[in-house]
């Protein structure tokens, strides 16, 4: 028998691996299937980690890293890049290297900084390197507020000040951000700035501690959307609705904060 091919969209998760799999590289893998595209990774770190805490983390050496990307880009062209933690200068520098010389289109980056029970991802004194060195190359920048505040150097406790943020997120290269509320007291309401245009995303908050790895999951998704040649706002709107019935559907797993559920939108179908 013949086989008979198909063409899946390929797109590719730059970031570190968890374990747990619930976040990292295992949330975007598992993310791009749930919207049937060809994933592909490049790995910068094995954290050891689970629902409750963070063990260890161990970076990937620079050329492992070059390979990787050479790798990708040399053979299967992703139509969309999403990239997740990195975490040291020397790979911040790497990164950049790489995007650079590789150019790829439709690039998330989610500035993951801290870990859901508060362990530094990424020390303070690289924040200023990431700032200089990444920032500029993504096309959707998605930080939450603690990451916004730590980026912009500014408290955001209101829609007002998520604005700000953006915009002056905005400022420091990239082309658009999405400033998420998960963390506001009020609600789950979004903010995204396009480099012209303010759209608020609302939401409300769902009542749950299972949320683990909920930053990567939204990038990804996002990612996802562009990959298939959404536009922006559609992309950045169908990627919130998956994340929140994901939470929705979230998974009584672990001892801490449990994993969302990537394929519940799937099993509906």
């Amino acid at each position: 028998m013949k086989a008979k091919g198909s063409d899946l969209i390929p797109i590719l998760t730059i970031a570190g691996s968890d374990c747990s799999g619930g976040a990292g590289i295992q949330a975007d893998l598992k993310t791009f299937s749930a919207h049937r595209l060809f994933g592909m990774s490049v790995i910068l770190s094995v954290v050891a980690e689970n629902t409750a805490r963070v063990i260890s983390v161990h970076e990937m050496p620079v050329k492992s890293v070059d390979d990787q990307m050479l790798a990708v880009f040399e053979d299967i062209v992703p139509k969309a890049t999403k990239i997740g933690m990195i975490g040291s200068c020397d790979l911040i520098t790497c990164i950049a290297y790489n995007l650079e010389k590789f150019k790829p289109q439709n690039v998330v980056i989610d500035p993951v900084m801290f870990a859901k029970n508060g362990y530094a991802l990424m020390p303070e004194e690289n924040c200023g390197f990431f700032k200089k060195n990444i920032i500029k190359f993504a096309d959707v920048l998605t930080p939450n507020i603690p990451e916004a505040e730590f980026l912009c150097e500014f408290k955001i406790s209101n829609e007002e000040e998520m604005i700000k943020a953006a915009k002056h997120l905005c400022s420091l290269g990239a082309k658009a951000v999405l400033l998420k509320g998960g963390h506001s007291k009020d609600n789950a309401n979004d903010v995204l700035f396009d480099g012209c245009n303010i759209h608020i995303l609302k939401a409300e908050r769902i009542k749950t501690k299972n949320t683990h790895g909920t930053g990567c999951t939204l990038s990804s998704a996002i990612a996802s959307n562009l990959a298939k040649g959404k536009d922006l706002l559609n992309a950045v709107s169908e990627a919130k609705k998956y994340v929140n019935n994901a939470i929705y559907y979230s998974l009584n797993l672990g001892k801490g904060y449990g994993p969302i559920n990537h394929f519940e939108f799937v099993n509906e179908k």
